[in-house]
């Protein structure tokens, strides 16, 4: 609890910030390579996957809508408008999964976390069926006693 209280001396700059854009930036873009391969996979040329060395600099002729931009033996590649559908699904998905993984991370990590809280298994173990089946002679002794009435 004492902890709770302190002050942090060292300050945020400006280098958790930028490892937080360019994170964001690589999913984004492997998203897109992503987004072209279920396309070209749905289109019927198979699964395609951009060679390392293409992996970032195919992507403005991916964005431009050219689903062989960066292939190296690929055939004539998925259409247009399944190529932006399968990249918007894509990249929606991820976005979905960093923001849920952004809220669970900040609501078990972040500053409004709640302190002092039980876990459901601490709550089970102290309040439970079990454990109240355990002390009910105990809690009430003329129903659950050694001498039961029954």
């Amino acid at each position: 609890m004492q902890k709770a209280r302190r002050r942090d001396p060292v300050p945020w700059t400006w280098e958790i910030p930028f490892a937080i854009t360019v994170a964001i930036l690589v999913v984004l873009s492997l998203g897109v390579q992503l987004g072209r391969a279920i396309a070209n996979l749905l289109s019927g040329d198979g699964w395609t996957w951009a060679p390392r060395a293409e992996l970032f600099s195919s992507l403005p002729g991916v964005l431009g809508g050219h689903a062989d931009s960066g292939l190296t033996g690929a055939g004539h590649g998925a259409g247009v408008h399944l190529l932006w559908a399968c990249v918007i699904v894509v990249e929606l998905g991820l976005i979905v999964a960093a923001g849920w993984g952004v809220k669970a991370g900040m609501d078990r990590l972040g500053p409004n976390r709640l302190r002092g809280m039980a876990s459901r298994g601490e709550a089970e173990q102290l309040l439970g069926r079990s454990r109240l089946r355990e002390v009910a002679p105990v809690i009430r002794p003329d129903l659950y006693g050694k001498r039961s009435s029954r």
